[in-house]
């Protein structure tokens, strides 16, 4: 039987924190990966495919480009609700959120080596069910987000709290800019995943750079503790 969770999981990640690039819906091809590619060469280290409004063939080269673009900056390239995409175009894991299917049927599917994310919204029954599957848990709406304006507030206490729990890396999302994530940082998280306030800056590259800076300047060199 395949372990639920690999004990090296912290040596899987690029990088022990940072920004979290997650790919916005709808962009045209060659848009969306120039934004990805900006996005990685600014110092994103995990990037997420996520559109929900491409059709299915269409997201397989846009994935494998991706996945191209990860493997060149050393990120991390994590699918968005497809473990059969993640495996076809060799990504570093999946995110799943509570319809996107059993954790511990992806975990059986992708092996103890792929990375497993879950949203856990503002849910920490959810956490602790998700926790024994996945690699990292990510909470939030943290902030009002225009990406989903109807998601439950998740309070930051939640991510000091999951990570005394569970012993993972957690992420936060949702309405975060660059000026309201020191608080997060500073709330514990290990990822700041961010849509909106990194790929519709004028500078993308410069934008995930100053993200990175923030983290440096909290003093995020150290690992998370696992």
């Amino acid at each position: 039987m395949l372990p639920l969770r690999s004990p090296s999981t912290a040596r899987r990640f690029p990088a022990p924190r940072g920004l979290y690039a997650i790919t916005p819906d709808g962009l045209p091809a060659a848009e969306l990966l120039a934004r990805a590619e900006a996005a990685l060469a600014g110092g994103a280290k995990l990037l997420q495919y996520r559109d929900k409004l491409a059709e299915p063939a269409a997201r397989r080269p846009v994935a494998e480009a991706l996945a191209a673009a990860c493997a060149r900056h050393g990120a991390a390239l994590l699918i968005n609700d497809d473990a059969a995409l993640a495996q076809a175009v060799g990504a570093a894991g999946v995110h799943l959120g509570k319809d996107d299917g059993d954790l511990g049927a992806a975990r059986r599917r992708l092996g103890p080596d792929l990375l497993i994310g879950a949203s856990c919204y503002a849910d920490p029954a959810r956490a602790a069910a998700a926790a024994p599957h996945v690699d990292y848990l990510a909470f939030g709406a943290v902030f009002p987000s225009s990406v989903k304006p109807g998601a439950a507030a998740a309070p930051l206490t939640l991510l000091a709290a999951a990570k005394a729990a569970h012993g993972l890396p957690v992420c936060a999302i949702g309405g975060i800019t660059l000026a309201n994530a020191p608080q997060v940082i500073a709330a514990g998280a290990d990822w700041l995943a961010v849509i909106t306030d990194l790929f519709s800056a004028p500078d993308i590259a410069d934008r995930a750079a100053a993200y990175g800076c923030l983290f440096a300047a909290a003093g995020a060199s150290a690992e998370p503790s696992l």
